[in-house]
């Protein structure tokens, strides 16, 4: 298959700092004979850059160089541009990625590195910028995206836990810990059920003030400043928004953890 680049006439409208950016690293992506192609992700694919976005990028590299690409990733952000910053994405759990920091004027560029293997398998189509020699377009042709969806069973087995946990660090004043608890439920169990639920890639709570505004408040309410009643306040408004999906979205195999449930509603009250 002939190479492919995509003509920038046809990239969606782009902040000058990206536009200007992509139009100096395309071309040095394209002189690494170890690369493949280069695609574009995130909200570049539906066309909602703005200047605050990031730009995620995928490098994907031949098979038998992909070990020696991601070794040389900070190499290749390097030649890119005014590198401020770069470092690998262990704490997100994604070691092919490198977040990097460019400027002035400041830019957030992710690179992840997959080999044409890896890029089978992946949670979004993005969209092409150049492809060496057909082995993007046929991944997108032949395989399908699939983005991890909620699953409430799992949710369910840990919510209640999750809840004693919290109201253990409120009762014992340990506040701080309390509100990231109360994060890491809004983060990893609200966010998601309520973007689900709404037919939105359930990624977090990012975007929910635009994708779902009528959730906007119940949301609110389960934010705690460092104030004991204020924190069993966003708890409380976190059990009520977490049962009120759960009932709108369960399977009629889900299996509640009833007693794990009265006990934790017990201890909270």
């Amino acid at each position: 298959m002939a190479e492919y680049v995509l003509d920038p006439g046809h990239w969606p409208e782009l902040p000058p700092v990206h536009r200007a950016f992509l139009d100096r690293a395309l071309p040095m992506f394209q002189a690494d004979a170890r690369l493949a192609g280069l695609a574009a992700g995130g909200s570049f694919i539906t066309g909602e850059l703005d200047e605050h976005s990031d730009l995620d990028l995928v490098v994907v590299s031949l098979p038998e160089a992909s070990n020696d690409v991601l070794r040389d990733g900070p190499t290749i952000a390097q030649r890119l541009g005014p590198l401020l910053a770069a470092f690998p994405g262990d704490h997100v759990g994604e070691a092919r990625l490198l977040i990097c920091l460019y400027g002035p004027p400041l830019l957030h560029v992710d690179l992840k590195f997959l080999s044409t293997d890896e890029f089978l398998h992946r949670v979004e189509d993005p969209t092409i910028l150049w492809d060496r020699h057909g082995a993007l377009r046929s991944a997108l042709s032949t395989t399908k995206a699939e983005h991890p969806q909620p699953r409430v069973q799992w949710i369910e087995d840990r919510f209640w836990a999750w809840v004693h946990y919290i109201a253990v660090k409120i009762a014992r004043g340990e506040l701080f810990e309390a509100i990231d608890g109360l994060g890491f439920v809004r983060a990893r169990v609200l966010g998601p059920l309520v973007l689900f639920q709404a037919g939105v890639r359930p990624n977090g709570v990012r975007r929910v003030e635009q994708s779902v505004p009528a959730r906007v408040p119940p949301l609110r309410s389960t934010l705690a400043l460092h104030d004991r009643e204020s924190c069993r306040n966003a708890l409380v408004a976190t059990v009520a928004l977490y049962t009120e999906l759960r009932e709108q979205l369960a399977s009629p195999t889900l299996v509640r953890r009833t007693d794990a449930e009265r006990a934790a509603r017990s201890f909270l009250s």
